[in-house]
């Protein structure tokens, strides 16, 4: 039976917290090419997708972050507690190494290349740096802004971490739904687009693509560490509850809107017009004659913005985990996010593809998210949870989720393997 737990004093409605380091993950060059081909292909059709992914988001971040909240530690450590037997902890442990360190590696490069993108849209034809280039050869975007990531992360000091990624959230929120305002969506359409699920005549990769780029379990590991710090020195675990809620649907939900904004700006210059969209900054450049500059420069910064806080997020968030299942040292911890970011200051200013271990990481995240999934609702149900377990409700949400995360996943390495 479930306990009746009282009430907090406060219950703040809205607030930004460790959940914005969630939305700073997921809105990133990837999210943002997604809705992007999403809204040139197929207007408003594929919102649903979005709104799910969005939904489904804040029911899996709302336990890991309750998860960390109550323990005090991340879901890495509450995995390596949980699971026992070696032959199954050797197995999750090769999968996270594969999808979050692995995957995170490789998705490095394009999160500083996108950065590169949108920074170089707004300020790549001043002398300056046309000259810098012609001199080193290499991409200067990708080295300036990977070392302002790394400048945020060495401070190491999670308030930090957590102002600079709610700057760049509100920076992309300003960026991406002006450009939006700007374009006139045809709001009738969008309504329908959110509440009628469709799938257009080859949709289907692109409605996987919109929820994986969302529901991704890095972010797991994210929240619950980073909730964990946030209020690791409240004895009130009532209150930081609260304001935990009131963080998650502050932060996820501008996530959603975000990516909404970019889909809706795409089909509006796009979708039933004949062209033809190759990446987020051939939308930026192209919007200029559509709709004037401004809305060039706001794509522009959106993606600058997009790129630079996922930049921060895929390292820290590899770190978290690897610190949880291996119990590394301060100084461990710091070697991993760092080498992280340095393998994607590298390939983005070389503008290397590594394609395969792309490729490699996708199947490892198909696989791994479900069980991860499964991970966390066997711990938030855990008795160790005491009067903080899940619901009947949530948990019927949590299987919802699980299973949707399961067809997912079985879709993701179907198409990897025999696409």
């Amino acid at each position: 039976m479930a306990v009746t737990l009282p009430l907090p004093a406060k219950r703040p409605l809205f607030r930004l917290g460790p959940a914005t380091l969630v939305t700073a993950a997921f809105i990133g060059p990837g999210t943002v090419v997604t809705a992007s081909l999403a809204g040139a292909n197929y207007g408003y059709a594929l919102l649903w997708a979005l709104l799910f992914s969005v939904v489904a988001t804040m029911i899996l971040q709302e336990m890991a972050a309750r998860l960390g909240i109550f323990t005090g530690e991340g879901l890495g450590e509450n995995l390596r507690k949980m699971v026992r037997q070696p032959i199954l902890k050797a197995l999750l442990y090769a999968l996270v190494v594969a999808a979050v360190i692995i995957g995170n590696s490789a998705y490095q490069g394009g999160n500083l290349t996108g950065a590169s993108l949108g920074a170089d849209a707004i300020w790549g034809q001043h002398s300056v740096v046309v000259g810098l280039k012609q001199l080193i050869g290499l991409n200067p975007w990708a080295l300036l802004l990977g070392a302002v990531a790394v400048a945020v992360l060495w401070h190491g000091r999670y308030r930090l971490i957590e102002r600079c990624l709610i700057g760049l959230v509100l920076l992309m929120s300003l960026a991406f739904i002006s450009t939006m305002l700007l374009t006139k969506p045809a709001f009738g359409a969008m309504l329908g687009g959110l509440l009628l699920p469709v799938i257009p005549t080859g949709a289907t990769l692109t409605v996987i693509a919109l929820i994986g780029t969302t529901v991704v379990p890095y972010s797991l590991f994210l929240h619950a560490a980073s909730s964990a710090t946030k209020w690791q020195q409240q004895p009130d675990k009532i209150n930081a509850l609260a304001e935990s809620a009131a963080d998650l649907r502050t932060a996820i939900p501008l996530g959603g809107l975000i990516t909404l904004a970019v889909l809706s700006t795409a089909a509006t210059a796009y979708f039933g017009k004949g062209l033809v969209l190759n990446n987020a900054g051939d939308l930026a450049l192209s919007l200029q004659p559509l709709f004037g500059a401004a809305a060039t420069y706001l794509m522009a910064l959106g993606l600058l913005a997009a790129g630079l806080s996922s930049a921060i997020t895929a390292p820290l968030a590899a770190a978290y985990a690897l610190r949880g299942l291996l119990q590394l040292s301060p100084l461990q911890f710091r070697l991993t996010w760092l080498l992280i970011m340095l393998i994607g200051i590298v390939v983005s200013s070389l503008g290397l593809r590594p394609l395969s271990i792309i490729w490699f990481a996708q199947v490892a995240n198909g696989i791994l998210l479900p069980i991860i999934t499964l991970c966390l609702l066997a711990a938030v149900n855990s008795p160790l949870m005491g009067a903080y377990h899940n619901s009947r409700r949530q948990n019927l949400l949590g299987f919802a989720v699980f299973s949707a995360t399961l067809l997912l996943s079985g879709r993701t390495l179907y198409l990897a393997f025999f696409s």
